[in-house]
């Protein structure tokens, strides 16, 4: 076939003529079924092969008085159907003279009718037939079915608007032509459903097609003919145009044959590539079809045999022109093995996914692609710009439409999904390739997506590497360090960016989010990389430990205080440590002994002077007063002997040093005040030697000693025994129970008179006198308490239990065995130890 020239699809073979007028006609398998204006009815066997014939095995004048309006027969069941004379009627197929079955006499004054024809094969291999019948009878609508040699009713009529002029019924779907346009019905609830389609002739046409396994209604729409599918109703985007309002449509997979007025047109449905097929010059009216490749026309007088030229042969003819869609189709239907069919129609669809894509129809080449399941590389290998590595020469490429790259990166992307399905790993090379080429075509063309693709990827290193640097795509190639573990890189490369005015990577925050999501497992890496941004902004760099995230959360705190102490940078350990301490409650004593050095040394190097000092020292007493994870003797071998007298006296009261402690507050600080508040404090929590503490103040005050442990000897003020005398009085008269008088009196002067130890004296052994009475009184309880138990022991010890073998569970209702422990309930009740929960629920139940 010449490039221009048209396609050959079917050849005619005309049977001999006959001498009737031909009304209708219909076949099955290899026999064709004429009916005649005159009533007579013809069949005919037909032979295929290079030269088809029609053998007329039986002519039958007197099959009807009436001419045969329409005919269909069912092989398998041996039956003609007939309309004829406004009555339908069955005709027994294998009888000479095509013997009446039954006529149908309900349907008197019928125009039409439609057979349903379902065959059907079963899981154990029988096949089964099911046929259904319609027949229009003015307005309504009869419904039958084929059982034991006669058809039954189906369902109730359905009456329409309208008489219908065209008919088709396939498996649930009905559909009706009329002079106003198309509906359809819906079995078996015979919902009508109407569509909108209508046309300019007078006469509407119905085409039944089988197609890839589903069925669709062609529905002549003037010099067109649209396709709806019978499952939904759904009206398709495809449609096959003539030249001509057709008188009839015929289908033989793939081609829609066309009955026109003066030739019979022939058009492949649902193809986008368009091939002009040559047209036969016949004049017909009807046509059916009955196997694949043979079709029948017939018009006045004369029959034609459509057989389709060999499909190996069209095939080749059109893989020639380069109409690969047609091929595909044919291909589909041939004859060969399952094997052969699959070579086949794989070797046509790769030389037109690849004409495709040479045409730059780059969306359905690829598609074509991902139906063969073609290696991934072989269709990189189509864009050699793609190809290239960096070593590879430099070559100048010619601008690519971008539509290419599109449809590149969705092919890529559906291989991907299904390999990532499995078990990516197996195809490690492969997803390295489609990850590094969809990487190039998103700089391509959808670079916002670049970095999600990072994310979780295959990407060969190097390459991605060098075309993000050549794209400038910095913010990715950080990802890409991230993703693939090289977290120097990634560290190294935001420093470098940091001072960039135009970098997305600009500034600090990038590095410290960077560090804050390292882990534990890097830590040395983060005090490498953390360093430089301590020194540019201290702030920002403390948030690379202090963020509360679970990540900075789990970094080793010990090492970190180790490292930020390196630093000497004062006021970040302080945060940081107290972050650690109020944030996190972190407990262990290095970071409690820690933050009380730190605070100790910002006091004594910013000096009395700065107005930090106070409140430095505020945090200091308020940590050391609530903390209790500190090691006070570790740390106040670091405190001064001269100074911070205050904190000393605390560290020391926290070691129930409670004579050092007051020494401290009474001779060196003079505060008498915060002396007896610690007394107090210390005699309310009952801590070690608090029954001595108030003894240890008159000591200091009746006795002061010359040195005091940790504190300059010029440190301690000289003072008036006499004036603490009368100190010391009111201490006693103010805590008479707290001290004990023969203690107090040891220390107290010789020579004082009597008199002034009165109200101290007093209320002494007042307290003395009521705590003994008190100790008298439990006494007596206690001993009342003890000869109540001990009477009721005797009472209890005297009652005796007997238990014998014929005695009964209340609760089991079993006997009591001689081991069996047991329980004896106050009101004289015995049950099993095991059946004591029941018993007491029982017995809370009747109280």
């Amino acid at each position: 076939m010449a490039e221009n020239e048209a396609h050959t699809a079917y050849v005619a073979y005309p049977l001999p003529k006959i001498t009737a007028q031909i009304e209708c006609m219909d076949a099955f398998d290899d026999k064709l079924l004429i009916g005649t204006k005159q009533g007579h009815l013809l069949f005919y066997t037909i032979t295929h092969g290079l030269n088809p014939k029609g053998e007329l095995i039986r002519y039958c004048k007197t099959f009807s008085k009436k001419p045969i309006s329409q005919i269909a027969a069912v092989g398998e069941f041996g039956i003609v159907i007939k309309l004829s004379d406004n009555i339908v009627s069955i005709h027994d197929l294998s009888a000479t003279d095509f013997a009446p079955i039954k006529t149908l006499n309900k349907t008197k004054c019928a125009t039409l009718f439609a057979l349903d024809i379902q065959r059907n094969l079963s899981l154990t291999g029988e096949k089964s037939v099911t046929v259904r019948l319609c027949v229009v009878v003015k307005r309504k609508l009869q419904f039958y079915y084929w059982k034991n040699r006669e058809f039954m009713d189906l369902t109730s009529d359905f009456v329409l608007n309208e008489v219908p002029r065209a008919l088709a019924w396939t498996k649930e779907r009905i559909c009706i032509g009329t002079k106003a346009g198309y509906s359809f019905i819906k079995l078996p609830d015979t919902i009508k459903e109407s569509c909108s389609m209508t046309g300019k002739q007078s006469e509407p046409l119905i085409t039944k097609i089988r197609h890839n396994d589903e069925d669709f209604f062609s529905l002549g729409i003037e010099m067109k003919s649209a396709f709806v599918s019978s499952t939904n109703d759904e009206i398709m985007s495809t449609a096959v145009r003539w030249s001509d309002i057709p008188l009839n449509v015929g289908y033989d997979e793939p081609y829609m044959i066309g009955v026109l007025p003066n030739h019979v047109e022939i058009r492949c449905w649902n193809i986008d590539d368009y091939v002009e097929i040559k047209p036969l010059d016949i004049s017909s009216k009807l046509i059916c079809t009955a196997s694949p490749g043979i079709v029948y026309l017939a018009c006045n007088d004369q029959i034609w045999i459509l057989q389709a030229e060999p499909y190996h042969k069209q095939i080749k003819l059109l893989l020639n022109n380069k109409k690969f869609e047609l091929a595909l189709k044919l291909a589909n239907i041939t004859n060969d093995t399952k094997t052969e069919k699959e070579e086949n129609i794989r070797s046509i669809r790769s030389l037109y996914a690849k004409d495709l894509f040479h045409n730059k129809k780059y969306k359905k080449s690829m598609d074509e692609f991902l139906k063969l399941e073609t290696d991934p590389y072989e269709v990189i290998k189509l864009f050699p710009e793609l190809v290239q590595t960096g070593d590879s020469p430099s070559e100048e490429q010619p601008e690519r439409d971008p539509q290419i790259y599109y449809a590149l990166t969705e092919y890529l992307t559906a291989v991907r999904g299904k390999k990532e399905t499995g078990n990516p790993d197996q195809h490690q090379s492969l997803m390295q390739i489609i990850d590094t080429t969809l990487l190039k075509c998103y700089l391509q063309t959808q670079d916002a997506i670049v970095a999600p693709l990072l994310r979780r990827n295959y990407c060969n290193l190097e390459e991605a590497e060098r075309v993000l640097k050549k794209h400038e795509k910095y913010r990715e190639l950080e990802i890409l360090y991230k993703t693939k573990g090289l977290h120097e890189k990634a560290l190294q490369l935001l420093k470098t960016q940091a001072d960039i005015e135009d970098s997305p990577l600009r500034g600090l925050e990038p590095t410290v989010t960077y560090l804050q999501n390292l882990g534990k497992d890097h830590i040395e890496l983060i005090f490498e990389f953390a360093s430089w941004v301590l020194e540019v902004n201290p702030e920002e760099g403390l948030k690379i430990f202090t963020e509360d995230t679970p990540e900075v959360e789990a970094l080793p705190r010990p090492k970190v205080l180790d490292y930020l102490l390196k630093t000497s940078k004062h006021n970040l350990i302080i945060s940081y440590i107290e972050h650690a301490i109020y944030t996190w409650k972190e407990t262990l004593h290095i970071f409690h002994n820690a933050l009380i050095h730190q605070y100790r040394e910002r006091i004594m190097t910013l000096g009395e002077s700065d107005p930090l000092v106070k409140s430095y020292k505020q945090k200091l007493i308020k940590f050391m007063e609530f903390s209790q994870h500190y090691e006070p003797s570790s740390v106040l071998l670091m405190f001064p002997t001269n100074g911070m007298f205050e904190e000393r006296a605390l560290l020391n009261g926290k070691m129930n040093k409670h004579d050092i402690a007051l020494g401290i507050y009474i001779l060196v600080i003079g505060d008498y005040k915060r002396a007896l508040q610690y007394c107090e404090k210390v005699y309310s929590e009952q801590r070690p030697g608090y029954e001595k503490v108030y003894i240890e103040v008159l000591k200091l005050l009746l006795h002061p000693p010359d040195s005091i442990p940790g504190i300059d000897p010029s440190s301690i003020k000289s003072s008036d025994v006499s004036d603490n005398l009368d100190f010391a009085l009111t201490l006693l008269e103010a805590h008479p129970t707290e001290v004990a008088p023969s203690e107090a009196i040891h220390h107290l002067p010789d020579d004082l008179p009597l008199s002034k130890l009165k109200k101290f004296l007093m209320s002494s052994m007042s307290d003395i006198i009521k705590k003994r009475s008190n100790a008298q009184q439990l006494r007596g309880l206690l001993n009342a308490f003890r000869l109540q138990i001990r009477k009721e022991k005797l009472e209890y010890e005297s009652q005796r239990i007997v238990v014998t073998d014929v005695m009964v569970c209340p609760v089991c209702k079993k006997r009591f065995g001689n081991q069996s422990a047991f329980v004896r309930y106050p009101n004289g009740q015995i049950v099993h130890y095991s059946c004591q929960d029941k018993m007491t629920d029982t017995l809370q139940a009747m109280a």
